[in-house]
């Protein structure tokens, strides 16, 4: 029952109002000294754009995806635009929308999202720049959507009830003003740098990317490898399918995608005592916390500590009984190690530069094989076999 708990309370960086309360949480767990006891060395450092932060909202998924496309904009020898977080969030929930009436309200709602969220709303709707649609309409400085998202998900269960007997053709249209009086009207046409643009041709001529060549993965015991298997998370809303993959493919992968100047979209879960946001540090200590003595407890990040060793058989069993939640989103830019030699991912985060490490942690390869939930790359940034062994062209 404790560790339900601990899950209902964690488990909402996604939800409307969560974020806030999840880094104050996150916040409780630090050490004044850990900074002083870490040393960290870049081995790997690509180069991305600011830190964002996505306020009182569950949009992490769109905030590292779009920081994710930023970079791949300078990978392509592009000059990187500030993309628009919240008008790739709003498509998410007109569409998100759509499949709560079909389903009669039984799918998750909220502005939570799954890393090829941002690739399909690419695919669909185009891209603006942060400039042109800031979904700030409604006197905030940054993101608070609790209202918002009440609004929304009032007037979906009332059409889910259908008092009408029969759904009317305006719902839509209704749902959509909403969003429009909170988040701002999008624009037909704009201009940027004194060129005439619509959403989709920003998005080709500006942006650049092709949709079909990013690939999502993830490793579950229970499902045949190197085929593709439904996400089963809450929120896949839109219930896309990954690849599924062994566990020590999400280390491999990645540290290819890396040393060959790619950078990757990472979905985890954040909810286990050894993520500290404050500290900028996430490992896997030998003990679980609960085995730790006060002092030990206390002391879990002055300093590099041992990981534990993961096996397929305990992330499966951490997903199965959730102990891995689908938490959060961040972007995965680099590679460094500690004095002790041990590697860590650099990885941004988007919530903010408040942290010792300006908005960015240092992640253990154990701790990415342990509670990774998805990651989203370039099919080309996947090393040749393992390549191969999904078919991919």
């Amino acid at each position: 029952m404790k560790k339900l708990i601990l899950f209902i309370i964690l488990a909402l960086p996604f939800a409307a109002h969560a974020q806030d309360d999840l880094v104050k949480k996150l916040d409780a767990n630090k050490s004044d000294s850990a900074k002083k006891k870490f040393i960290f060395t870049p081995v790997i450092n690509i180069e991305c754009t600011d830190v964002k932060n996505q306020g009182s909202s569950g949009t992490c998924w769109s905030y590292s995806a779009l920081s994710f496309l930023e970079s791949e904009m300078i990978r392509m020898g592009k000059k990187p635009v500030d993309l628009a977080e919240i008008f790739t969030a709003r498509n998410v929930y007109i569409e998100k929308a759509e499949n709560y009436i079909r389903m009669h309200g039984a799918v998750t709602w909220g502005d939570g999202g799954a890393c090829h969220d941002a690739i399909n709303m690419y695919a669909k709707y185009g891209a603006l720049p942060q400039s042109v649609y800031t979904g700030l309409n409604y006197g905030t400085k940054k993101n608070k959507f609790a209202e918002m998202q009440s609004v929304l998900k009032g007037m979906l269960d009332a059409l889910v009830k259908n008092p009408n007997g029969k759904l009317t053709p305006n719902w839509k249209t209704a749902f959509t003003s909403v969003l429009d009086t909170y988040l701002g009207d999008v624009p037909e046409t704009f201009t940027y740098n004194g060129k005439k643009y619509t959403p989709r041709t920003f998005a080709d001529k500006v942006v650049g990317i092709t949709p079909s060549d990013y690939v999502e993965l993830s490793s579950f015991n229970d499902k045949p490898f190197y085929q593709k298997t439904l996400l089963m998370v809450p929120d896949n809303w839109s219930f896309d399918k990954v690849y599924n993959v062994k566990m020590t493919d999400i280390t491999d992968a990645i540290d290819h995608a890396l040393k060959t100047g790619y950078t990757v979209v990472w979905a985890t879960d954040v909810s286990e005592k050894y993520f500290s946001w404050k500290n900028g540090v996430a490992f896997v200590p030998e003990k679980d916390w609960e085995d730790m003595e006060e002092e030990e407890q206390k002391a879990l990040f002055n300093g590099p500590k041992p990981d534990r060793v993961i096996t397929p058989q305990a992330r499966q069993e951490a997903f199965d009984n959730y102990a891995t939640t689908d938490d959060h989103g961040m972007h995965i830019v680099g590679l460094a190690k500690d004095q002790t030699g041990k590697e860590y991912y650099m990885v941004k985060n988007s919530w903010g530069e408040k942290n010792d490490y300006k908005g960015y942690l240092y992640v253990s390869k154990p701790y990415v094989q342990y509670k990774t939930t998805a990651f989203l790359l370039h099919k080309n940034a996947l090393p040749s076999g393992l390549k191969q062994k999904l078919r991919l062209n």
